[in-house]
């Protein structure tokens, strides 16, 4: 965070999406990326909630806040500031969007609600207030507006030629080369990523961004018309990260008549980084078999002996987008630290079990056996010290009588009332 406020971000706001080096040279890329300033944003809140560091928060806010303000500016993302985003969108495609779509429009109400949370902690109430504004115009709009029936579109809205981006949004070279007639667009494709800030709310505690129907019927539409048993026939123009007779879920599929002339460049390739970021979405909302034949078939292709099991390779070896696999674990157990009040929460697919769980201060394990009267659960802290005042157990809290500084090789045993199984 500090590398991305205090180095690469400009003093109009813009983030500089490559940090260049040496430092001297960290804001010298100067191009903004739509989905990579707002999930910056989202960090920042996890940060914070996981660490309970306030004085950091305080020190980097203003320079996050005019992050989120640099979205409002004339030609931005969002200059009509209601809450979608519909301007020329840079994003991990290497492309840019023009107008409307579910991947940019999410991350960008999952930053609108964290930054609703930090301001409110900073004690800016005039702007939590507009942030909480528009995040609640931005999910109806999308939900009433991009949702198929089926699954979240892009309309495509072309700049025009008298139309206007703001500098600093727009490659010379990697996007469409027309503001009339865009190319590399998503437009009516199912995109594996077009709930990923549905999934970064969840996962950080915000909530959901989008309508719970909705996301449920388009997790189900991603994997039925995404997933793929065999990639044998399956044409792919660009890289190949999974071939042959070998399972995944790609990146986008178009119905018949649908596909544009020229899509985004990936839409015919796999990536560990966003199967496991659509697969964690569907844990989250329950849908748990097909969540772990996404899983099962990215391990089958990187099982050793067809590729390195420790190197999920994207545009270079070990990617780090692969590191959203851990959320797979975290989303599994129904596993959350909140380090501001020392809260630490489970939800276990089953009344008894038993998981791991790590903050960034400490590890331990959490075990939940049954007994004759009901149940018991034992939080063992393992290495490091955390703050725990309250333990969250399927929903049901529990607090901690004693020091709420807890070091290695302390343990803290509750009495569980557990109310039915979520498994």
């Amino acid at each position: 965070r500090e590398t991305q406020y205090d180095l690469a971000t400009h003093d109009n706001g813009l983030m500089s999406f490559r940090v260049g080096l040496p430092i001297q040279d960290s804001q010298k890329w100067g191009l903004a990326a739509a989905d990579g300033q707002m999930s910056t944003l989202v960090h920042l809140y996890f940060d914070w909630r996981l660490s309970g560091d306030g004085d950091k928060l305080a020190r980097l806010w203003p320079t996050a806040k005019e992050s989120l303000e640099f979205a409002w500016i004339p030609g931005g993302w969002d200059a009509d500031q209601d809450g979608v985003m519909e301007g020329c969108q840079h994003n991990t495609m290497d492309v840019e969007y023009y107008g409307p779509n579910p991947q940019m429009g999410s991350w960008y109400l999952a930053a609108l609600r964290a930054s609703a949370e930090m301001a409110y902690a900073m004690g800016d109430t005039e702007f939590s207030e507009r942030c909480s504004s528009l995040f609640e115009s931005g999910s109806r709009w999308i939900d009433a507006s991009l949702f198929t029936g089926e699954y979240y579109r892009h309309e495509i809205r072309p700049v025009g030629h008298e139309g206007f981006v703001a500098p600093g949004l727009r490659h010379p070279s990697m996007g469409s080369s027309s503001l009339t007639e865009p190319d590399l667009q998503l437009g009516d494709g199912v995109l594996i990523d077009q709930l990923v800030g549905q999934y970064a709310a969840r996962l950080t505690g915000l909530g959901s961004v989008l309508d719970s129907d909705h996301v449920a019927t388009t997790l189900g539409t991603i994997f039925k018309r995404n997933f793929r048993e065999s990639l044998a026939g399956h044409f792919n123009h660009m890289r190949s990260f999974a071939l042959a007779d070998e399972s995944a879920l790609l990146m986008c599929s178009f119905e018949e008549g649908k596909r544009p002339a020229r899509p985004f460049p990936y839409f015919n390739e796999v990536m560990t980084g966003f199967e496991y970021t659509a697969a964690v979405g569907m844990i989250q909302d329950g849908d748990r078999a097909n969540a772990l034949t996404v899983i099962d078939a990215i391990r089958a292709r990187y099982n050793g002996a067809r590729r390195n099991p420790f190197d999920e390779a994207e545009c270079g070896h070990h990617y780090a987008r692969a590191m959203a696999s851990w959320s797979a674990f975290v989303a599994w157990n129904g596993y959350e630290y909140d380090g501001r009040d020392g809260t630490v929460s489970f939800d276990l697919p089953g009344e008894v079990g038993q998981t791991f769980w790590s903050t960034g201060s400490a590890w331990g394990t959490w075990t939940q056996t049954a007994t004759g009267e009901g149940a018991s659960g034992i939080l063992v802290i393992g290495g490091g010290t955390v703050d725990v005042s309250r333990v969250v157990v399927n929903g049901e809290t529990y607090p901690v009588s004693g020091a709420v500084s807890r070091r290695a090789g302390q343990q803290i045993t509750l009495e569980l009332t557990l109310a039915g199984s979520n498994a």
